[in-house]
């Protein structure tokens, strides 16, 4: 190592360790831990027990430095726990900065800067931290392990094998697990956020949560929710409208995610229909007159294991119908299942129909007019729900919307035929 890159190496060992330090000078507020000075002369000691070993062949008097800053970061501890600190938060954080330091003199400088990088932020998100532990109940923990558990363990020993009688061969046990593992962590995002946000919020925002989990579900509520307070449709029209235009950009992710293929092939008609339901969604905030509040639920854990099965079957389902459908009944049946299957969810159709341009590249046009196919008939329920449950001022802001989002939705499936 040339004396420029000993020199780089040092100076990055301190700087990591100011940054650590600061962070923890500003969390202790100043009552005399462990800060700036203390984290740089660990993170530079551990600097200069890497150079001992690795330039030197010290590794006798590394390892001393290094036992050395453990005997004083046990001595602090036991000091602060006499005090009623039994925290042990900065002393882990010291012997990690010792261990960055040494990452430094071994040339790893982008290694341990991501590092300090992500250890700040854990430190400095502390209270938001708590907070969110405060959200989490034992059951969320436990179904959260049990997925784990299945996906991580289990999913590699799923045999990855086309089963069934030919030709309707198309059940993957390892795809239909892939897909139940997609869909799962997309609703736990939603499940997350509405944990740490908590459940009161405006109505525009009940929305936007919802309809990460939901968009027939926020319909359905909303719809209901307008025959006991009429005045407040303008605002419940917004939500609903911000969960359709959510439900359009989740499929729209869903596809790529699985066949980047089908997902350009959707990009123009999705990308439409979201760009109308914006300037609508536009249309509906200014006439709004007063802002009200909404209460959404996070619902069960999308990781019950039992809701994930329940997904899979249903996935399998549908892809077996499609199959099916193609080969007896040719293109108009995968049309058919596609309307049936996105008149309740859109999303096992979506995922089939993305896996199955996946397998055979050919089929790009029928998969492509089979989703925009779901993602009308869904948009048709939820049209349905509004007209047939809605009060007549939600019926009279939502209508002209609808049949506009339909238009535009069956313009781009005719361009697609």
């Amino acid at each position: 190592m040339s004396d420029t890159q000993l020199a780089i190496s040092f100076a990055v060992a301190i700087s990591l360790g100011a940054l650590l330090g600061l962070e923890r000078e500003r969390s202790k507020g100043g009552d005399g831990g462990a800060g700036v000075r203390t984290f740089a002369l660990i993170s530079l000691a551990g600097a200069l027990a890497g150079y001992l070993d690795k330039s030197l062949g010290l590794s006798v008097w590394a390892l001393v430095i290094f036992v050395l800053v453990g005997v004083l970061l046990v001595s602090a501890y036991v000091v602060a726990a006499i005090r009623g600190d039994t925290g042990i938060t900065t002393e882990v954080s010291a012997l990690l900065a010792f261990l960055l330091g040494l990452l430094c003199a071994h040339g790893q400088l982008q290694l341990a800067s991501a590092i300090a990088v992500v250890m700040a932020l854990l430190l400095a998100l502390k209270e938001w931290l708590h907070r969110l532990a405060t959200q989490i109940n034992t059951a969320d923990v436990e179904a959260t392990l049990k997925f784990a558990i299945v996906t991580l363990i289990i999913l590699p020993l799923v045999p990855n094998d086309s089963y069934g009688p030919a030709p309707l061969d198309a059940l993957n046990p390892y795809k239909i697990w892939l897909m139940v593992v997609l869909i799962s962590a997309l609703n736990f995002a939603s499940y997350l956020v509405i944990k740490v946000v908590g459940p009161e919020h405006g109505i525009g925002l009940v929305g936007l949560l919802g309809g990460l989990a939901s968009s027939t579900a926020v319909t359905l509520g909303f719809a209901r929710r307008s025959q006991q307070d009429g005045a407040e449709a303008p605002a419940l029209a917004l939500g609903i409208l911000l969960a359709w235009t959510v439900m359009l950009v989740r499929v729209a992710i869903m596809t790529a995610l699985i066949s980047w293929e089908l997902g350009q092939q959707l990009f123009g008609v999705l990308g439409v229909l979201s760009v109308a339901s914006l300037l609508a969604v536009a249309w509906l905030w200014r006439i709004s007159q007063r802002q009200v509040r909404g209460e959404v639920k996070s619902g069960s854990n999308p990781f019950e294991l039992s809701e994930a099965i329940k997904f899979g079957l249903l996935f399998g389902v549908v892809v077996l119908l499609a199959r099916a459908a193609q080969l007896y009944f040719g293109d108009a049946g995968v049309y058919v299942a596609s309307a049936v299957a996105g008149l309740t969810d859109v999303d096992a159709i979506t995922l089939a129909m993305a896996d199955l341009v996946k397998v055979d590249p050919a089929s790009l046009p029928l998969g492509a007019r089979a989703v925009v196919m779901a993602v009308l008939a869904n948009t048709v329920a939820k049209s349905a729900m509004v007209l047939g449950l809605g009060s007549s001022e939600l019926r009279r802001l939502m209508l002209p919307v609808s049949l506009g989002l339909l238009a535009l939705g069956a313009a781009g499936l005719w361009l697609l035929l």
